[in-house]
């Protein structure tokens, strides 16, 4: 074991994780903003539209309840984007046979086009990230993420 592969100290971590949230919030941006000038999606679809169809692609039918602590947003605002994807015939609400007041929305036929499409241009986009990335390099990103992800879980969502 060499001393990259030793945990650090926690002031040290604390440091370092620091470099991590510098970098998170420009690529949260930068990515946001390549979303809005349609680099990703040349079809309309709202940020949060997208995060709400994007959640019920990868977990099939969802509450709202369940898609804003996935998402770590209000419920009142992934209601409101449930809404928008909802008039534009991207989801559906049908009954939930766990809770009878809290309905499972699902996507429709036109929603799951619409998102394996967005879908299939990021992947065509992120193809291209440079770097020679690894599997481990991937891998203990998103290791690092999950447990700042973890560290803020006593954050109120609001």
């Amino acid at each position: 074991m060499n001393a990259m592969d030793k945990p650090l100290p926690p002031d040290a971590l604390g440091r370092r994780l620091t470099e991590v949230y510098d970098l998170v919030g420009p690529l949260y941006r930068r990515a946001q903003r390549s979303v809005e000038q349609g680099l990703a999606t040349g079809d309309g679809l709202s940020l949060g539209v997208r995060a709400v169809l994007t959640l019920l692609h990868r977990n099939g039918p969802m509450t709202v309840p369940q898609m804003g602590r996935a998402q770590a947003i209000s419920r009142q605002f992934v209601q409101r984007m449930v809404n928008d994807a909802a008039a534009q015939d991207l989801v559906e609400s049908v009954p939930n046979p766990a809770h009878r007041r809290s309905s499972l929305i699902r996507l429709t036929q036109r929603g799951s086009a619409a998102i394996t499409a967005v879908l299939d241009r990021e992947h065509q986009l992120l193809r291209e990230v440079g770097g020679d990335l690894t599997d481990a390099d991937v891998t203990a990103c998103l290791r690092v993420l999950g447990e700042l992800m973890k560290a803020l879980d006593h954050v109120d969502l609001g």
